[in-house]
């Protein structure tokens, strides 16, 4: 509610993003630029004086912004200039767009599903089965399987065989994407994650619309809890 003479009520920033702000400062003090990597977790969270899940939500942030890469057993490399007030702006924006993603996930992922098990091919089983796997191994080392969750459900997107409602997908791609990072980066996720992505395709495989649709639903549901991202009380 806005208070008294138009004013709002100042907002202090999450721990996270003074984290934020501190590796961002860090980094353009010490040079660091494109390419270059950052110090190991451990060592990040002691010189900064927090835990590791305060600092594995900032370097979440970073990811989801574009400024940094964080791989399994390859650390966090910079990709772009750190500009430290860019960066917490976008974190802003993308969490007051959060709701309409899901909102949109689920009007067209749900559907996407259902069209699937009526009309999926054998090569869609096939790719559809290949980022199972794919996530699946990922997963097993210890990684999120970001990239083989997005490899599943473009890959049930192409087997609905509706070309609407994949540009329609392809439209909010990014910010899927976004949402996709932060999701699994939380603790135990991307094995449930994993879980869903194969009540999908057993679905889909057996030709059920009606539950390949309940469980990309449920899915959703699941993987929309992304408290970083989410708008404050």
């Amino acid at each position: 509610m806005t208070a008294e003479g138009g004013l709002r009520p100042v907002q202090r920033p999450r721990l996270y993003e003074q984290v934020v702000q501190q590796l961002l400062a860090w980094s353009r003090s010490s040079g660091l630029g494109p390419g270059d990597r950052l110090p190991p977790e451990r060592e990040l969270a002691a010189r900064l004086g927090v835990s590791r899940a305060t600092l594995a939500q900032a370097l979440v942030a970073l990811e989801v912004t574009g400024v940094v890469s964080v791989r399994h057993g390859d650390g966090t490399v910079l990709l772009a200039e750190p500009r430290v007030e860019a960066v917490l702006a976008a974190l802003r924006e993308r969490r007051d767009d959060l709701g309409e993603v899901i909102e949109a996930r689920k009007a067209l992922e749900v559907r996407l599903a259902a069209l699937a098990a009526r009309r999926r091919t054998e090569a869609d089983l096939a790719a559809i089965e290949d980022a199972l796997a794919a996530m699946a191994d990922d997963v097993e080392q210890g990684g999120r399987g970001v990239q083989g969750d997005e490899r599943f459900h473009a890959a049930v997107t192409a087997a609905g065989h509706s070309p609407l409602l994949a540009r329609l997908m392809d439209e909010i791609a990014d910010l899927i994407r976004e949402s996709r990072i932060e999701s699994l980066s939380q603790h135990g996720r991307p094995a449930r994650s994993l879980a869903g992505h194969r009540a999908i395709a057993d679905a889909v495989r057996a030709g059920d619309p009606d539950a390949a649709a309940a469980a990309m639903l449920a899915h959703i549901e699941l993987v929309s809890d992304v408290p970083l991202l989410a708008p404050e009380d």
